[in-house]
């Protein structure tokens, strides 16, 4: 938009910080957040990953989402083994669509291609490890 100032990544984290320590220990949807903020949908989720980066850097709890509360700071282990599992799953099929779309079209054309034949070997190495952590019980 024209004449709009971007706001810097961090400014955008800090409104976003302010909003859900007030929250706490609700959650809040992006909406919400929109809303306490003030701030637009890019600025919030902006904002939403450099909190992501911050607390995991300063070993602080963890920021998760889930589809009861919405973005939220937990320290409960049911509930980040919950938010890794979803986010594990979401990569097992980036990484399946990865290999069904992109890579295994390419061994199609040039079977004895070493470097597809890696490729292939070790996104199946790391789609199988997703398998397992996406769908494995409590953890230990």
């Amino acid at each position: 938009m024209p004449g709009r100032k971007r706001l810097a990544t961090n400014v955008c984290a800090d409104q976003v910080w302010v909003a859900l320590r007030e929250a706490r220990p609700a959650g809040l949807t992006t909406r919400q957040l929109i809303a306490a903020t003030g701030l637009n949908a890019s600025q919030v989720r902006r904002g939403l990953i450099y909190v992501r980066e911050i607390t995991a850097a300063e070993h602080m709890a963890p920021l998760i989402w889930t589809r009861r509360d919405g973005f939220k700071f937990s320290e409960e282990p049911a509930e980040l083994i919950a938010f890794e599992k979803a986010q594990f799953l979401t990569e097992l099929t980036r990484i399946t669509r990865l290999i069904s779309a992109t890579v295994s079209p390419h061994a199609a054309l040039f079977p004895d291609d070493e470097y597809v034949q890696l490729v292939l070997q070790q996104l199946g190495g790391v789609r199988a490890s997703l398998h397992i952590l996406a769908r494995e019980g409590r953890g230990r």
